[in-house]
């Protein structure tokens, strides 16, 4: 048991022999409890529904007290309006009760549906193992899922995959760590940090993020520290700023915008935030997504990073962003944004996997979402891979940042037939962060130090959920509404 629970609720509930299957009602009559248990946990700062698979019963399987349980204790999460903790550890729906047992799967998996719709947080943990109808109902539908570390998952378990089809698993799935490479859940961890990873996914318990270290960051330390002293380099510089419109000046941005000792996204989040629990963990090295709280408030957070890699998000990363818009809205969190790309990847593999679509979904997910946006360009700002990530309330630049429709050696080499031409066609762009408020695609810039940026995102929230309140959802494209309307003739 991971909690202990202060309040045990439906243990009076027992099961019939619906099939009359041969031994079930002996059995029954052997249990003290059914194979779930349901109840409520005080933890910390909150209190939670949890709802825990137990093996020992009959191979934790679903039968009909159990999914009555199992729906019983989230409709109580939702009309007390409590998060719920799911804990699966089952062999699948129970055989001896038929089809009264898989019928549970619709139910559960109902139950988990309106608790969601009521705008409530829930977490898996999937424990070793989680396989059947179980997995395949109300253990799959939660907002977050955590695996435990070797533990087997999967819908039918393995043996019964060999048996059945002839074809050998061979740890090609069906493990904790196949489903996070898969995508199918957001963490893999050790049995022993389990509550830990779920109550910081409830915002009870503060984990820092700690991410990749830049050039700099690499010999000052990681995290926030290391993300501050890299920004109070590239922000001492004095070039790039709002005023530098012309050739020298353009290409000086372009140039501090890429230096490898600047924060991109992800280090920024690690400088201004608190209590971080990544979702999809290893989606996608180059966009990051996670819960978080700025300032005190709790956010949904969308991170690219340039340092990983070629620092350019693949399909799977976009899907992730749009999967964090969609929970942020129903859990009704302001979103932040961090960009920093030179654009999507845009090789074959990222192609067939549905890079186009995928940027246009996340364009669309942004732009109506209900809640209070904020993008910062906080680096280099790429074609419509980098804009897809930037669709906000309120959209700001870093002073040393750029955001262009195409980067400079792009444009030279399709301008000028030669791409060493960047710094000539640089300022024709005008991609420099005065350029770009001048044209009215940004509402302001920022200081680079990543406690400036977090202090100007922390003000535009604040203004989002007050004066500005009225302006959620409204300025994000009538501001380049309007400066298109400027340039029609």
């Amino acid at each position: 048991m991971l909690w202990a629970l202060h309040e045990e609720w439906d243990t009076d509930l027992r099961s019939g022999d619906p099939l009359g299957f041969p031994g079930y009602r002996e059995k029954l009559e052997e249990l003290d409890h059914e194979s779930v248990r349901t109840g409520l946990v005080r933890s910390g700062a909150g209190a939670f529904v949890l709802v825990e698979g137990d093996f020992s019963v009959i191979g934790g399987s679903m039968g009909l007290v159990h999914g009555e349980k199992v729906v019983r204790a989230l409709d109580r999460a939702t009309e007390r309006r409590l998060p719920a903790v799911i804990v699966t550890r089952s062999g699948g729906a129970r055989m001896q009760e038929g089809m009264l047992s898989l019928v549970q799967m619709a139910r559960t998996a109902a139950a988990v549906r309106r608790h969601a719709d009521a705008g409530l947080l829930s977490v898996s943990v999937h424990r070793s193992p989680t396989t059947g109808g179980v997995f395949a109902s109300y253990g799959s539908l939660t907002d977050l899922r955590v695996a435990e570390a070797g533990a087997t998952v999967g819908f039918a378990g393995p043996r019964v995959v060999e048996q059945t089809s002839g074809e050998a698993v061979d740890g090609r799935s069906h493990t904790a760590e196949t489903a996070l490479a898969a995508g199918l859940v957001d963490a893999v961890v050790a049995t022993d940090e389990l509550a830990g990873w779920v109550e910081a996914a409830l915002g009870h318990l503060d984990v820092a993020l700690r991410p990749p270290a830049t050039g700099a960051a690499a010999t000052t330390g990681s995290g926030a520290g290391g993300a501050a002293a890299a920004a109070g380099t590239a922000a001492d510089d004095p070039v790039g700023g709002p005023a530098d419109t012309d050739d020298d000046g353009a290409w000086a941005a372009v140039v501090a915008a890429r230096r490898p000792d600047r924060p991109s996204g992800i280090q920024v989040a690690a400088a201004v935030v608190d209590g971080w629990t990544e979702l999809g963990s290893g989606a996608d090295p180059a966009l990051r997504c996670g819960l978080a709280r700025l300032g005190g408030r709790r956010v949904a957070v969308v991170a690219t990073d340039r340092h990983a890699g070629a620092g350019r998000p693949r399909p799977a990363g976009f899907r992730l962003a749009e999967r964090t818009v969609a929970l942020a809205g129903r859990l009704g969190l302001p979103i932040v944004s961090l960009v920093d790309t030179p654009g999507a990847d845009p090789r074959p593999a990222a192609e067939n996997d549905g890079l186009a679509a995928a940027i246009a979904r996340t364009f669309a997910a942004l732009a109506a979402a209900p809640v209070p946006t904020v993008s910062v360009c906080v680096g280099e700002g790429g074609s419509g891979g980098a804009l897809a990530l930037a669709v906000a309330d309120r959209f700001l630049v870093q002073r040393h940042a750029i955001f262009s429709v195409i980067g400079p050696e792009g444009a030279a080499a399709i301008l000028e037939r030669d791409a060493s031409r960047a710094p000539e066609v640089a300022p024709q762009l005008r991609l420099t962060s005065g350029d770009l408020l001048e044209l009215g695609i940004v509402d302001a810039v920022v200081g680079d130090d990543p406690a400036a940026t977090g202090a100007a995102v922390l003000d535009a929230l604040t203004e989002l959920a007050g004066p500005a309140a009225a302006e959620v959802g409204v300025r994000r494209l009538r501001r380049w509404d309007e400066a298109t309307a400027a340039w029609l003739r």
